[in-house]
Formats: structure tokens, sequence, C-alpha cells
């Protein structure tokens, strides 16, 4: 059950989850095979323009963590809120490459910085018996986007590709008025308990655990690619089953998506974070692999549903697997740093697999290549579990003799 006092941290986490993956992401896949046919673009260049926000995603990983010490995480938060609106409301016409490359790019930097900083504020307001629960539901947002992108964006292209990117631009808008009102009522940060004071004296750069985890959560960012960039113009037009085929394919990713963060609080609460992360792996690659054996409405649904529940799922499990190593005050460091694992091996993907579909004239590939990632996750996730039992975490300020 949620907590009244739980609700101005799900506000923060929650719009800044859905703006900074489910918006300024997840919106951009089912305008990709329309922005081919307006002729805006060849299917080169939207691909590319795809992956220039996993580009922009990199580096707003990387400086995440440090803009939110140097500068008010409020502050700085609204200006990644604007910059998105911005993204979206500046490219609703027809205009240079050049230009929408920018704007995706800019979406990409600022949708990292609200992935790290939102959910991590978010995480540490709240006390630790209340963690779990709202540490996996703050990723509902990025479901609740892909939901909006899925339901929105096929009524609103009716009316013209146009009004589409703006209204996508006023989602984006209204989504950080929310946030804002949330960062507004957070409480000062809970205190820290035994465990978590015991947590945050090692050092977690050298847990053998926590980089397996890391390590894990960038194949993951393989997995990622191609369902979230690919997966409706793989439908719609490789395969001819046509647009509307392919949204509806899209909005069962994006009831999965916002299945996936409360999957995973159930998971976590029963089996634990490390062995919810493991299944998590597993289903997902399962999931990515389905449609090189069949594409039948059953397969791909299955595909759509499942993919769509654990890309939220392993983000969830993932933060707070690492929260569980590391402690909360520690959390937001490290998660910016998974956050840039991730967002790297995302960004290498996602210029690798547009180039292999431009070598290649298809998109088949790209999902075995994917499920072959996650599997390797899978086994990473398995093997964290030895890692921190055999060596720990090596403290900060060992003990002198």
């Amino acid at each position: 059950m949620i907590n009244r006092q739980d609700i101005p941290a799900l506000l923060t986490g929650v719009m800044a989850t859905l703006a900074g993956i489910g918006v300024a992401r997840f919106a951009y896949t089912p305008l990709l095979p329309v922005l081919i046919q307006a002729q805006w673009f060849d299917a080169s260049q939207a691909a590319y323009l795809g992956a220039a926000n996993l580009l922009g995603y990199l580096i707003g990983a990387l400086s995440a963590h440090t803009l939110s010490e140097r500068y008010p995480p409020r502050a700085l938060i609204g200006v990644c809120f604007a910059s998105i609106a911005l993204s979206f409301l500046l490219c609703a016409g027809p205009a240079s490459f050049a230009w929408f490359f920018l704007w995706r790019l800019v979406s990409g930097i600022a949708g990292a910085i609200l992935m790290v900083v939102g959910p991590s504020l978010a995480l540490y307001a709240t006390p630790a018996a209340r963690r779990t629960s709202v540490g996996a539901l703050v990723f509902t947002g990025i479901g609740l986007g892909a939901l909006l992108s899925a339901w929105v964006v096929p009524l609103l292209l009716e009316v013209s590709l146009a009004a589409t990117w703006v209204t996508l631009g006023g989602l984006g808008a209204l989504a950080g008025i929310l946030c804002d009102r949330g960062l507004s009522r957070l409480e000062a940060p809970a205190a820290a308990t035994k465990s978590d004071a015991t947590s945050d004296s090692r050092s977690v750069g050298l847990s053998v655990a926590v980089l397996l985890v890391i390590a894990a959560y960038a194949l993951d960012a393989v997995g990622f690619v191609p369902h979230t960039v690919f997966w409706v113009d793989y439908l719609a037009r490789e395969n001819a089953l046509g647009h509307a085929a392919a949204a509806l394919q899209w909005s069962v990713f994006g009831v999965g998506a916002v299945c996936g963060p409360l999957i995973a609080g159930v998971l976590a609460r029963r089996l634990g974070w490390h062995t919810g992360l493991a299944l998590a792996y597993l289903a997902k690659a399962a999931a990515v692999a389905l449609p090189l054996l069949s594409l039948a409405f059953l397969s791909r649904s299955v595909s759509s549903f499942l993919v769509g529940a654990m890309i939220p799922g392993i983000v969830a499990l993932t933060s707070g697997r690492l929260a569980e190593l590391v402690g909360p005050i520690r959390h937001k460091k490290l998660w910016g740093q998974a956050t840039a694992a991730f967002a790297a091996a995302q960004a290498a993907a996602g210029y690798g697999m547009s180039a292999l579909y431009a070598a290649s004239g298809s998109y088949t590939p790209l999902f075995a290549i994917g499920s072959f990632m996650l599997a390797g996750g899978f086994i990473l996730v398995l093997l964290s579990r030895g890692g921190q039992e055999r060596h720990g975490s090596i403290p900060l300020h060992p003990r002198r003799k």
C-alpha cells in the first residue's frame, strides 16, 4: 500500500522517469516509420536520429552526478524538463537532419539526468522500510510514457505530424510541472539507518558484486535497443504488417512497461533484489528472441509485453540491488555510474545496429544480438551473488593496527 507520505517522492520519481525515457525516448519509436513515409528523412537517417538520443543519454549520464552536486537539484531538473519540451516543440516542422539530430541529442542528455537524479532524490527521502515499494514504483513513469505515446501518437498522427510533436512537447512540460510540485513537498532525507551506515562505510568502487551488476546492466542496454528503437518499423515495414498492427504492439509494449515496476516490486519483496533481477534478465532474453521464432499475433504480443515489462523492471531491480549493496547515501553516485555504463553500451549498440541495418537492410539480426547479450547479463547477475559472498566490499577507512 502507498502512504500519503510517499506521494511527493513518487511524484518526483515517476514524472522524472516518464519524461526522461517514456516521452524523450519512447515517443520517437512510433514516429520513426511516419517520418520516413512523410519523406522528412530516409530510413537510414531516421534510424540515426533515434541513435542521437542514445548518444545524448550517454553524455547526460556521465555528467548527471557532477551537475547535481554543483547546482540545486530542483533547478537542474527544471532545465531538463524544459529541454525535453523544447526538443519536441522545435521539431514540429520539416528541417535539416542536423537540426533534428541536435534536439534529439539534447533530449537524450536531459532524459539521462532526470533518470539519475529524480529516482535517487525520491529514494533518499524515503524511509528504509518503504524503499522496496517506492524504489520500484518510481520507474512506472517509463511505462506510463510508453503507454501515453502508444495511445496518443497514433491519434495525433491522424491530425498531422506537426501536431504530434507539439503535443509531446506539451506532455513533457506538464510532467515537469507535476515533478516540481513533488520536489517542493519532498521531505528532508530520511535519517540513515544502522544498515545504511554500515553499507555506506564501504568502498563501493571495489565491490566485485557491484561491478558485475553494472556490467550486466551494460549488456541489458544492448538488448534494450531493438524493441525500443526499431520494433515498430520492423513490424510495419520490414514484415509488411502495417502501421495499425505495429501501433497495437507498441500499445501492448506500453501496457507491459506500466506493469513492469509492479512486477519488479513483487519479485523484490518475495525473492529479494538479486533473484528478482536474475529472473528479469532471463525473461527479457527469451522475449527479445521470440520474434526470431515466430511473428504470429500471440508471439509478437508476448514479446511486446514481456520486453515492455522487463525494461523498467530491470531498471528498478538494478537500482534496488545497488541500493542494497551500497546504501542510499552513495546510491546516486553508483546509480549514475551504472546509468553511464548503460548509456555507453546503448549508444554503441544504437549506432552499431543502425549501421548494421543500413548495410544489411534487415532488422532481424539485431534481435539475435540483443537476446545473446541479455543472456550474458543473466550469467553476470548470477555470478554477482558469489562475488558478494567471497569479496564483499573493502572498507574506506581500514582500522589501524
